[in-house]
């Protein structure tokens, strides 16, 4: 199954993506398709033996729009996705300001109910049609296209209800200029103004969208725009600046302080700070040195360095994270549906609503029914827009995934993060995530009279040529607290219990009980604070020197310092917490005391953690499974959210939905709040469109005027069906203000 995106021209509203999906869904071989309107762009999966690019084409194009066959081109680079944007801004500002000057005499003119001030020549009927026509037919020029490309393929969309509305009003105040005494003996008037400043109104609504539509992809922008253009490359012994397209694997490349790293690789020579903010939000510069990774568009702060590129291009770890970005930004929540579902019959029902609206006025309502008839049928077909409901859920979408990559919460799919919302169950695996998967020496107890610095270091000094993790755990100890280590004569390791080292002053022993009883190494003194800390998870080494017990050293794989405030906080929202660990019940449950875990899943077994989440799910939760990467693939793909820890570099970003870049638990509940934010301004954004039509559709066609003779003019309609579209854009754009909770 091959999954390609595809940019779209012609759409405008929501009725034209439920009609490309259509399209595109009826060609043999595809079994997904999903257009997005704020992006312009379709993504479609399917079978390359039955389907190919040719058929979607032709598919689409039978609809009426067109599909563009993705090239570098087409798909663009962020400065052509700039110029686009800022090509199509300019031109519809150069468009509402020619209609602004035009549409406010015509107003003015007009309604000289409103304006009796205005002069007399103003009011000329041939003034006003010499005005507002430049208006209709070219500031309008847009709508009367999409009408007549709808009218070709027998289709419906808002270029539809525009275009009907303003040229009914047009053409109706042609006919009364035209022919005055026909018209004005029964009540007729010109309606130049309606038109005019509808279109006006509804162009002034597209520019504004337009520019806050290019707000809502900035963080791609920023993203895109961390690759720096050249690379020094070392090539003959010289150091040579070339095109970042140039850069080859293997390829040395100098780096000096301050400078952008090209493309991913690793370090050969030299050392130095890296911020790698922009990959994993963690803010502190990370030291580097020969044989450490680095990535394309990190900063290197300090040092000089030179490295070997290790992939270039579309394989860097940066392009991965744009790509994914795309995808999800691309990618369409199920609370779209209901738009969807919506909009899909929204235009025709419109249609029939505005002739009843104009019919039932017509026969039936008051004189000059003419008039009653044409402004309330202009006012439902332009309050009736669906633009709105198209931009409502995939504008919140863009900017949701765009702030969740800013910070380190890489989110794959719009479907994830509307479900991360209503997870009630997280599920944390243990080692790696929970803690940081080593053991760390937690507790040095000597007899007493000892030091536990000399403790340390005859267990260090015995340690010191081992590659237990235990034993590394001991040598990492003692060099954080710098003793001195004395020196070793000799070392064995003895299999199942430990080491014997001999120093020049006499034997080290360092094991577990077995290896004191098998020698005749008397523990009782510390017998009863061994098992204490057996009790608590830990795993106890016994230390003795020259036949005497020295000290207890303790060591466990200690929880990460964020772990308890995470639990406490998800806890806070509402979400329940569990373990899911293959270590020993004991051991499982200590760490979990010290999470504040209640609910512990001991000794599973690596390919049963799919079952037990599995089981979960059965149990009637919504489950999201939080591992680290890799190992944990199987129950990450079948919780419904899986959430990846992820280390920056080497991060693992297509494991699961979810991938926290910063390896820090924290970024678990900067995700549910993210979603849970998300998804409030979605629903917030279909009150938006769909209140304005719901509400002042019926208003528009007349329910209200036996109560008091109240009408909604087509002028209003049209600034509020352009509000509506404006109002659900800017209401997205709040998202940008969110920050993870500290």
């Amino acid at each position: 199954m091959e999954r390609m995106t595809f940019p779209v021209r012609g759409m405008h509203c929501a009725a034209c993506v439920g009609k490309v999906e259509g399209a595109l869904a009826s060609v043999p071989g595809v079994s997904e398709a999903a257009v997005n309107l704020a992006t312009e762009r379709a993504t479609v999966a399917f079978d390359p033996a039955q389907a190919d690019v040719a058929a979607l084409q032709r598919a689409v194009e039978a609809a009426g729009y067109e599909l563009v066959e993705p090239t570098a081109a087409t798909m663009g680079g962020v400065d052509d996705e700039r110029r686009a944007r800022e090509g199509e801004q300019r031109a519809l500002r150069t468009k509402f300001i020619v209609g602004a000057v035009l549409s406010l005499p015509v107003l003015i003119g007009g309604m000289a109910d409103v304006f009796p001030w205005a002069p007399a020549w103003l009011r000329n009927p041939w003034l006003l049609l010499a005005l507002s026509t430049p208006v209709q037919f070219w500031v309008g020029a847009q709508f009367h296209r999409g009408f007549l490309h709808d009218l070709r393929y027998r289709s419906a969309s808002m270029s539809t209800l525009v275009s009907i509305g303003t040229n009914a009003a047009y053409f109706f105040s042609v006919a009364v200029t035209l022919w005055p005494h026909t018209f004005m003996d029964v009540g007729g008037m010109t309606y130049y103004e309606t038109g005019a400043v509808v279109i006006t109104l509804i162009v002034l609504g597209r520019w504004l969208e337009a520019r806050a539509r290019g707000r809502t992809s900035e963080a791609i922008r920023r993203l895109m725009g961390l690759a720096p253009r050249t690379a020094r490359v070392i090539r003959d012994g010289q150091d040579v600046d070339v095109p970042i397209e140039q850069v080859l694997v293997g390829d040395l490349i100098r780096i000096r302080p301050g400078e952008r790293i090209p493309v991913d690789g690793v370090i050969v020579e030299g050392a130095s700070t890296v911020d790698e903010s922009m990959l994993t939000g963690e803010s502190l510069p990370v030291e580097k040195r020969p044989p450490a990774k680095v990535a394309a568009g990190t900063v290197n702060r300090t040092g000089s360095f030179v490295f070997r590129a290790t992939a270039v291009g579309r394989e860097t770890t940066l392009a991965r994270i744009i790509h994914l970005v795309q995808e999800a930004q691309g990618s369409r929540a199920p609370i779209q549906r209901l738009a969807d579902r919506v909009a899909a019959v929204f235009v025709p029902v419109v249609l029939v609503v505005a002739a009843l609206t104009f019919s039932a006025w017509f026969f039936f309502g008051p004189e000059p029914r003419l008039l009653m008839a044409l402004t309330t049928a202009v006012a439902v077909l332009v309050i009736a827009c669906p633009c709105a409901m198209g931009l409502a859920t995939p504008t919140a979408i863009m900017v949701g995934t765009g702030k969740g990559a800013e910070h380190g919460v890489l989110i794959k799919s719009a479907a994830a993060l509307e479900l991360l919302h209503r997870v009630d169950t997280m599920v944390f695996d243990k080692t790696g995530t929970l803690t940081g998967g080593r053991p760390e020496v937690t507790d040095v107890v000597p007899v007493p009279g000892g030091s536990e610095d000399e403790a340390l270091a005859l267990a260090a000094a015995a340690e010191q040529g081992s590659e237990h993790p235990l034993g590394e755990a001991i040598v990492r100890r003692a060099k954080e607290r710098g003793v001195a280590l004395p020196p070793i004569i000799e070392f064995d390791t003895v299999p199942g219990q430990g080491v014997d080292a001999l120093a020049p002053d006499g034997r080290v022993l360092l094991g577990n009980r077995g290896l004191m009883d098998a020698r005749g190494i008397d523990v009782t003194p510390l017998a009863a604070r061994a098992a204490a800390l057996q009790a608590g998870g830990k795993t106890v080494m016994y230390l003795a020197f020259a036949g005497r017990l020295e000290a207890l050293i303790a060591a466990a794989d200690v929880l990460k310092p964020e772990a308890a405030a995470t639990v406490a906080r998800l806890k806070a929202l509402g979400v329940g917490v569990v373990m899911l660990t293959g270590d020993n019940r004991g051991t499982a449950e200590a760490i979990a005391r010290q999470a504040g875990i209640n609910r512990v899943l001991a000794e599973v077994l690596p390919e049963d953690k799919a079952g037990e989440v599995k089981r979960l799910r059965q149990e009637g939760h919504l489950v999201a499974m939080v591992g680290d990467g890799i190992n944990d693939a199987p129950a990450l793909a079948q919780a419904d959210v899986g959430i990846a820890m992820g280390s920056g570099t080497d991060v693992a970003i297509e494991a699961a939905d979810v991938t926290l870049m910063r390896g820090n638990l924290a970024g678990v509940v900067a995700a549910v709040q993210l979603s849970r934010r998300t998804i409030r301004i979605i629903r917030e954004n279909l009150v938006w469109a769909f209140g304005y039509n719901v509400i002042l559709i019926p208003v528009a066609a007349g329910v209200l005027y036996p109560l008091g003779g109240v009408l909604l003019s087509p002028i209003l309609a049209g600034a509020a069906m352009a509000f509506s579209s404006v109002s659900v854009v800017t209401n997205s754009l709040r998202l940008k203000r969110w920050r993870p909770a500290s």
